[in-house]
């Protein structure tokens, strides 16, 4: 009976994906397009869709933190920890933001076009899981990455800092405790001028789509943080410390999807072992299985295949660099830039900023190059 609480958590997970799925593909929530719109064309409405989901997420964390007894210790990926790998968050930003836009599509948004049809992101997948497979689960992250990540990672522990969380590191520096009343305080302040952002322009407010994506994808980063940090994962934590054989990633947690991605690898490779089957998973398939059935609903699915080898080479690139910079960066564009932002990780700003800088100057270069062969 007690490994019921694992396999609610894993279907609360795919449910939470599959609405995540269905909006983001009824509203076209597209953190690619975000960045686009805004390069290329001025227009500021899916960028601010993004940073109202992670207002709204935001807001909810930091109410259930200090009310509801939301637990965030040990999240998986650790967002708050101690070791604030600066340069890590950047690099792995920057080649996720590049990736993005060589792939036509973020983590999520790769999901979502495979839900609709699209071929081209399928392989796209493939080569994003691959990448994020080896980074994950063989050798190549601690001989290739691990050694310059350590040597120019802060460890804000020896400096007395608790975690690299905003309310932590300020705390730390006015030389008083990171409460609950100061966390909810610095939550309000951020969450307020997130939203001054998001309102302040009609390119959001005149559009009903943006409000309701942002608003879906925010609460569903909500959601599975409390699935796996309120009541629920406090009995899903016991269970597993009981279990004879613990299940994969038990831990604080809300949707991301390039780690998923290589851990879905890692189950492909012994599929008989369910315990290998995780919450980030139960999502991944969420959020696909989401976008599918309302395409189908809507008779919008529509297959869409590769014009030239290059547009294949392209993707295979793109998710190549979207699978080995998600993992080096911890999260996507949704891990880190929603659900890493919801816990005020300052590595998950950086990571945030990277990604938008990564996928803007790619653009920015791939105008300039079809210009110079026009």
């Amino acid at each position: 009976m007690e490994h019921a609480i694992h396999i609610q958590i894993l279907l609360a997970a795919f449910a939470g994906g599959a609405v995540l799925g269905a909006v983001a593909q009824k509203t076209n929530f597209c953190t690619l397009g975000a960045v686009s719109d805004w390069v290329n064309m001025g227009h500021t409405g899916r960028m601010r869709s993004w940073v109202f989901a992670m207002a709204v997420a935001l807001a909810a964390v930091t109410v259930m933190e200090a009310w509801s007894g939301l637990d965030l210790k040990g999240t998986s990926p650790p967002y708050r920890t101690a070791q604030f790998a600066w340069l890590r968050y950047l690099v792995g930003g920057l080649m996720f933001g590049v990736g993005m836009t060589l792939a036509s599509g973020c983590g999520s948004k790769t999901l979502i076009r495979i839900g609709g049809g699209n071929i081209k992101s399928i392989v796209a997948l493939l080569a994003a899981a691959g990448c994020a497979w080896m980074m994950m689960w063989s050798p190549v992250f601690e001989r290739g990455f691990l050694p310059w990540i350590s040597a120019t990672s802060i460890d804000l522990a020896r400096h007395g800092v608790t975690g690299q969380d905003l309310p932590a590191v300020l705390a730390h520096l006015v030389g008083i405790e990171a409460d609950r009343t100061l966390r909810l305080a610095i939550g309000a302040i951020v969450t307020v001028a997130l939203l001054a952002y998001v309102f302040g322009s009609t390119d959001f407010r005149d559009n009903r789509d943006h409000f309701v994506g942002g608003l879906v994808v925010g609460l569903a980063v909500a959601f599975g943080w409390y699935v796996t940090g309120g009541a629920p994962g406090q009995a899903w934590k016991e269970y597993a410390e009981m279990a004879t054989e613990i299940p994969s990633r038990v831990a604080p947690q809300s949707y991301t999807f390039i780690g998923p991605m290589g851990d879905t690898v890692h189950w492909l490779r012994d599929p008989a072992n369910g315990l290998l089957i995780n919450f980030g998973m139960a999502g991944f398939a969420g959020v696909v299985i989401g976008s599918l059935v309302y395409a189908l609903f809507t008779r919008s699915f529509r297959a869409e295949r590769f014009v030239s080898i290059k547009d294949f080479g392209s993707h295979v690139v793109g998710g190549a660099l979207m699978g080995t910079g998600g993992v080096l960066a911890m999260g996507c564009t949704i891990g880190q830039g929603i659900t890493g932002i919801s816990t005020l990780a300052i590595g998950s700003v950086l990571a945030f900023f990277a990604m938008v800088i990564g996928a803007a100057a790619t653009m920015k270069y791939q105008y300039w190059r079809m210009m110079q062969e026009a």
